[in-house]
């Protein structure tokens, strides 16, 4: 009964809202109907402004038409005037008469013709102003126009798709009726089944629930007598337990670190930049150590400045135990990070070193404020400084105090609460931005007080060159310090994420002992995890062996290749031996006449008798070479004589007639030994020719090899591409078109159920109706 009540008010509402969208449908007929209307009053109303234009148009033209007139008229006057004034020269009585009258006539004219400029300037301003105001008229009805009428096509494209959405409504539900009043019955049907369902189903719940409770009671007895204890209740146990490596939020963690490690790098040189150039300019103002003792103050101050770099350098080092303790194989949270006690330990000394500075600074600043040189606005600047340089201390006494917190989670834990140090960071950001802005100030005070001190009489070169170096030092720190705190406020939620690696619902932080066998468990897991690892064979990388297969389809050393150039080698090594055999005895030939010339030389050298005492004997060398050498001078000189022909041929058959036989022989071996060495130095350059056009026919033959194959892949290519190119486009359409059928089909089943469960009430009402008038029937009928 409450189900029909409730389909009974659906159907209600929905015919109230029925009612209600055809009241709204005439409505919008009627607001319809008088846009339409407004808008051919607004054409009306254009085309008479159209009109009144064009008339306005016409008399603008008439009035300029007029104007040119008097201008004619006016020159023509003016023409008058002066022949007039001709005349007059002749006859003075005349003249004078004229010249009154052409005066009176000349004052008309202008009285006529400044009257006639006035209305036209007056025609022009209200020609002017009547066509701007109807342009504007024009413009702004133009555009309402477009409006109506756009809202017109809106009206009735929304009456249409109503009127249509309705009736298709109207007919869904007549047809919709009758099937319901056939599923109304088989649903009682159903309903009566369901009932008998339900108590076999409330039967088989409790049949099930006294079965899991036997299970139950059966498992917890394994449980105690099974398992000796669950380490994850007690927190001591589950500090031991091994954590999953998240190796990103490692190599995260270290990139993270290694800018931090690069800012501190630059924070530390300003540092260190800053105090040495401060220490340099207390030893040269107020007063120049060169030229005078400085004060006792100044001294000491000078002295503690000096030891600037123990105290700065270490913050470096610190940084840099902290970054290469992370590694992607550790856990990083605040129980591991051990190596931040340090940094914490050497910003404690850093932060102690500016405690002892600071009384030391503010009394040396306080000294140059009594100069006598110092004047109102440079004492107004060293107040500033001293007021900045106690707000720096402050702010490292700060980072100070969070840090060291940071770092007691790994030596101190006890009595921590992990939720408090999120605050601790934040805390941290907001001191960053504070060093910052410090620095923004003392910077600006300080460039203020270098520029009032550069103006002084006795400022040396010296004093300025040390302020600008303070000031650029003093840049380089606001400037780091501006990095770090964008770095860290950037970073927060990375570094705020995971403060411990115990459970998630714990409070508290891990002894540091139980998260060092932690890390040791996770060394052996390590180890252990490698040792399960088989080895695998070694085999080729596939992208290896398809360039290796290219290269072995492609390469110059094929085996026909091959075989082509070691048969080649073979030919030609065979003829190379038998001209080396031919040329051995050639050369033994040679070397017997050789030896027959040398016997006749020196058998000539003797019988002449010269000056020389050489004894020719043949079993000397050293005789044989000085005969040889003085027979290729005499050769020598004999082919510098000046002859005739160019040609070598004609220079034998030249000398042949004038020499004797023993000496045109030993010419013609030379000759033969020129020629002989001549044609070995030829056949080597063919020898290294021909390996070069093997190889290079070989190369050719290789890329042209590659050159086929790499057509083909890029055809295949080409192919593949054009294929996923018509899949990924197909792929679309068909992705479109389901998304597009399963709303549609989404929709038509929304509204399908409205209708059902409309449908469904009024016929439960019905069937409700049926039964109280046959109950009523039934009850006439007993009675009766």
């Amino acid at each position: 009964m409450a189900a029909a009540a409730e389909l009974q008010g659906k159907y209600q509402k929905l015919a109230q809202e029925y009612s209600k969208l055809r009241a709204q449908n005439q409505v919008l007929k009627k607001g319809v109907v008088d846009e339409q209307a407004n808008s051919a009053s607004l054409k009306e109303q254009l085309k008479m402004k159209d009109q009144s234009l064009r008339k306005l148009q016409q008399e603008m033209d008439s009035l300029a038409f007029r104007n040119q007139q008097l201008a004619k008229r006016v020159e023509l006057l003016q023409d008058e005037l002066v022949l007039s004034e001709s005349k007059g020269k002749k006859n003075k009585k005349s003249a004078e008469t004229s010249f009154q009258l052409s005066q009176e006539q000349k004052n008309v004219f202008d009285e006529d013709l400044q009257k006639k400029i006035e209305e036209n300037e007056r025609l022009h301003i209200q020609f002017f102003e009547a066509d701007e105001k109807h342009k504007r008229l024009e413009s702004e009805l133009r555009s309402r126009l477009e409006v109506l009428e756009m809202e017109a096509a809106q009206h009735q494209a929304v009456v249409d798709g109503l009127t249509r959405k309705y009736m298709d409504t109207i007919e869904k539900l007549q047809n919709d009726k009758a099937k319901l009043e056939i599923k109304s019955q088989s649903l009682e049907r159903e309903a009566k089944d369901c009932r008998v369902r339900t108590e076999e189903c409330q039967q088989q719940l409790k049949n099930l629930h006294s079965d899991l409770a036997s299970r139950l009671d059966e498992s917890l007895r394994v449980i105690r007598e099974k398992v000796p204890f669950n380490d994850t209740r007690s927190s001591q146990f589950n500090a031991l337990n091994v954590p999953l490596h998240n190796r990103r939020r490692q190599l995260k963690l270290r990139d993270l670190v290694g800018q931090a490690l690069s800012f501190v790098h630059d924070l530390v040189t300003a540092l260190l930049n800053f105090h040495t150039y401060t220490e340099q300019r207390v030893q040269i103002f107020p007063v120049d150590s060169a030229t005078d003792t400085i004060s006792p103050l100044n001294q000491k101050f000078s002295q503690y400045l000096h030891e600037n770099a123990s105290y700065v350098r270490p913050l470096e080092e610190g940084m840099l135990l902290l970054f290469e303790s992370i590694t992607e194989d550790t856990v990083t949270v605040l129980e591991t990070a051990v190596k931040l006690k340090s940094f914490s330990d050497y910003l404690t000394s850093y932060v102690h070193f500016l405690r002892k500075i600071l009384p030391y600074q503010l009394k040396s600043l306080e000294e140059e404020c009594e100069s006598s040189l110092c004047t109102a606005a440079l004492r107004a600047r060293n107040t500033e400084l001293q007021n900045d340089m106690k707000k720096l201390t402050a702010i490292f006494e700060k980072l100070h105090t969070y840090i060291s917190l940071l770092a007691l989670p790994s030596t101190k834990p006890d009595q921590l609460l992990r939720r408090n140090f999120s605050s601790v960071f934040t805390h941290i950001a907001s001191a960053l931005h504070g060093f910052h802005d410090i620095m923004k100030d003392i910077s600006k005070h300080y460039s203020q007080k270098a520029a009032l001190e550069h103006e002084l009489p006795t400022a040396t070169q010296k004093l300025i060159t040390t302020n600008d170096c303070i000031l650029s030092s003093v840049v380089a720190l606001t400037n780091g310090a501006g990095k770090v705190a964008s770095f860290f406020s950037n970073n927060l939620d990375c570094f705020t994420s995971s403060l411990s690696y115990g459970p998630e619902g714990g409070t508290e932080f891990i002894n540091p002992l139980s998260a060092e066998c932690m890390l040791q468990y996770k060394k052996k897991a390590a180890a252990y995890m490698k040792l399960l690892k088989k080895p695998c064979c070694d085999s080729v990388p596939y992208e290896e062996a398809l360039a290796n297969r290219r290269i072995l389809l492609s390469s110059t050393e094929s085996r026909e290749g091959l075989a082509q150039q070691v048969q080649q080698s073979l030919e030609k090594i065979a003829k190379l031996e038998q001209e080396k055999e031919h040329w051995m005895l050639e050369a033994q030939l040679a070397k017997i006449r050789l030896e027959k010339e040398n016997r006749k030389v020196a058998d000539k050298l003797k019988n002449s008798g010269g000056t020389q005492s050489i004894e020719a004997s043949p079993e000397s060398p050293l005789l044989l070479n000085a005969a040889e050498q003085e027979k290729e001078v005499g050769t020598e000189k004999v082919l510098r004589e000046p002859v005739k022909s160019t040609s070598l041929v004609g220079m034998l058959t030249m000398t042949a007639c004038n020499e004797e036989g023993p000496e045109a022989d030993t010419r013609e071996d030379l000759i033969k030994n020129h020629y002989m060495a001549r044609i070995v130095e030829l056949t080597s350059q063919l020898q290294l020719a021909d390996s070069k056009s093997v190889h290079f026919h070989a190369e050719c033959r290789a890329l042209a090899k590659r050159l086929s194959l790499a057509e083909k892949s890029k055809e295949s290519s080409t192919e593949d591409i054009r294929l996923a190119r018509q899949s990924i486009t197909r792929l679309q359409d068909e992705l479109m078109t389901t998304k597009r059928s399963y709303e549609d089909q989404l929709s038509m089943m929304s509204d399908h159920l409205c209708i059902m469960n409309e449908t469904l009430s009024k016929q439960r009402e019905e069937i409700d109706t049926l039964k109280l008038a046959s109950k009523g029937n039934s009850k006439k009928n007993k009675s009766r």
